[in-house]
């Protein structure tokens, strides 16, 4: 008789054919992971406090942080940054020499120390009482000289390191790391921060330009806008689109206005229908009314319409159908909005 219970495995232990180098990165994982899964049974009103410090804040969330925990700080004071908190990272010893004359009491000075008691940032202590700036610690032992000066304190302690020595910091690192992705993401979702506010401060990336730039910002225009006249023969067209190389003409009436299109693949379809083109108008094959769109629509929305519909190309009109310019699709590829 066999037994259908399944007995479930540790995904954490050693498999039998693991080297020893994968071992050894699986416990390492496994510390971190447990380290990472320990701090949020250690949220509590001094996480709140830190957040109502730092959303209070008239000037900039300054991150410090020595050795590697200054290197974490660096990245927290990044991820701040750009998802709605303004803020900057400075050395704490460059701090002793100079550099304290970049924080304001309007800020709120974040501050980064394993054991709670680096020199470097400790000796910062006195300096920001006097002037008057909020502290935020986030040390791994809430009894520390950093934590209990604080404001409010952030514990990102652990167990043990992932380092067999237990010296170097590896899982206490990672710990600060996430704690300081929390507190970003809880400040992201307090100020109502938006895919178009992330945008604003990432112009540079693919999803800057999907949410910033608009039709308008990358449309041809003036002669380079693919036009004829209603009633042009149509060996005219053929050479408006040869001429300006984006694949279709617009063909507008005496009022300027948009009546239809003609594309590569019109002439396709004209060529299978018509032995005689040589008496033929654009008006008789022309697509009408033909796809449009406007010159204030954002440029990811051309590329939906563009691929729903199967073309390459699109005439831009103004509020009145008037043609203005004319987007296609290597225009888009360019841009990096695909």
């Amino acid at each position: 008789m066999t037994n259908d219970t399944a007995t479930p495995t540790d995904q954490n232990a050693p498999a039998a054919e693991d080297s020893p180098m994968r071992a050894s990165a699986r416990r390492t994982l496994h510390i971190e992971e447990q380290a990472v899964a320990a701090l949020a049974g250690r949220l509590d009103s001094h996480f709140d406090r830190a957040c109502e410090l730092i959303l209070a804040c008239q000037g900039r969330v300054v991150v410090t942080g020595m050795g590697k925990s200054g290197h974490i700080a660096g990245k927290i004071a990044a991820t701040l940054a750009s998802t709605g908190t303004p803020a900057f990272f400075v050395h704490p010893g460059e701090a002793s020499h100079g550099d304290l004359g970049m924080i304001t009491p309007g800020d709120v000075v974040l501050a980064l120390s394993n054991s709670g008691e680096t020199a470097e940032v400790t000796a910062l202590l006195p300096l920001l009482k006097r002037i008057g700036t909020p502290l935020v610690s986030m040390t791994g032992r809430p009894d520390s000289t950093l934590a209990r000066h604080a404001d409010a304190h952030l514990d990102a302690g652990v167990e043990r390191e992932a380092c067999p020595l237990d010296l170097a910091p590896t899982a206490s690192t990672t710990a600060a790391l996430a704690l300081g992705d929390a507190l970003a993401v809880a400040l992201l979702e307090a100020r109502g921060f938006t895919a178009e506010d992330f945008a604003m401060s990432h112009p540079g990336g693919s999803l800057g330009k999907r949410l910033l730039l608009r039709v308008g910002d990358l449309m041809h225009q003036g002669d380079r806008l693919p036009r004829v006249p209603l009633g042009s023969p149509l060996r005219d067209a053929l050479l408006e689109i040869t001429r300006q190389g984006l694949g279709f003409t617009c063909v507008v009436d005496e009022q300027n206005q948009l009546i239809g299109v003609y594309t590569d693949g019109d002439l396709r379809r004209t060529l299978d229908q018509h032995q005689d083109l040589s008496r033929l108008t654009v008006d008789d094959v022309m697509t009408r009314p033909g796809k449009r769109i406007s010159a204030d629509v954002l440029a990811a929305e051309a590329v939906r319409v563009m691929e729903d519909n199967l073309i390459t190309a699109l005439a831009v009109v103004d509020d009145e159908g008037h043609p203005i310019g004319a987007l296609h699709m290597h225009d888009l590829l360019r841009s990096g909005v695909i």
